[in-house]
């Protein structure tokens, strides 16, 4: 039996691809820095699969606190066989109210930790031979947001990192790529009002925004079934 890390799996998209994963069959090992609740939430109805769950809080913008997620984690699961970078936070604010701990917090747990995790795990899938690594990105890391600049920096920064990985640990068996998401229904939009979420949605070719459970199924054919996709950056946008 296979077995995936999630991080960011208490809510949303990250919820979401371990429902996904373990109605596929997989242990799970699912992360998040706070929500320990709604993390057990989620390992509850895990385990109710019949799949082993795993449930680790650290947090993953600090390169000491992902060792230790993956000391715990190979303690339970010695192979990893794909690793999902979902976690990550938002700053909607103008780049000159922007604070350089803000900056920081952000680069820190959207672009720094998928370096960290990457690196904890990609020893055990060379010496494998096989793996896949899929981040979670964003479409504004393509074509940038305004009030978002911290944000899209971040994604910009995880579609970069993809590509060169994805060259770096091809010969070794491994995948890398990334889902650049667009407007998904989760919290993280909850700031906008129904009418600025209205306007964004005129903008979409499939007038209504994704769903948490559709970025999941995306996730999981990109790392278990598109053996030859490899250093790619999935607009999932529904034609924005």
């Amino acid at each position: 039996m296979k077995t995936v890390l999630i991080t960011g799996a208490s809510r949303g998209i990250g919820k979401a691809i371990a429902l996904k994963f373990a109605t596929e069959g997989y242990n799970t090992i699912i992360t998040c820095s706070k929500s320990i609740q709604d993390l057990l939430a989620v390992e509850s109805i895990i385990k109710k699969m019949g799949v082993k769950c795993l449930p680790i809080i650290a947090d993953i913008s600090k390169p000491y606190e992902v060792n230790h997620m993956f000391e715990e984690a190979f303690l339970i699961f010695p192979s990893i066989d794909i690793l999902i970078n979902n976690a990550g936070i938002n700053l909607y604010k103008l780049i000159t109210e922007t604070t350089n701990t803000e900056w920081a917090h952000l680069i820190n747990t959207n672009l720094n930790s998928v370096f960290y995790t990457s690196r904890a795990i990609l020893p055990q899938m060379i010496k494998k031979h096989t793996g896949s690594i899929v981040n979670i990105s964003s479409i504004w890391g393509t074509y940038g947001a305004s009030m978002e600049v911290a944000y899209s920096t971040s994604k910009a920064g995880v579609n970069g990192f993809t590509k060169a990985l994805a060259r770096e640990v091809g010969p070794s068996g491994i995948r890398v790529n990334a889902v650049a998401c667009g407007a998904i229904g989760t919290s993280m939009n909850k700031r906008f009002s129904s009418e600025e979420l209205e306007a964004f949605t005129d903008q979409i070719a499939l007038c209504r925004l994704g769903t948490s459970e559709e970025v999941a199924d995306m996730v999981y054919h990109i790392a278990t079934q598109a053996a030859y996709l490899n250093g790619e950056i999935i607009h999932y946008d529904g034609g924005y």
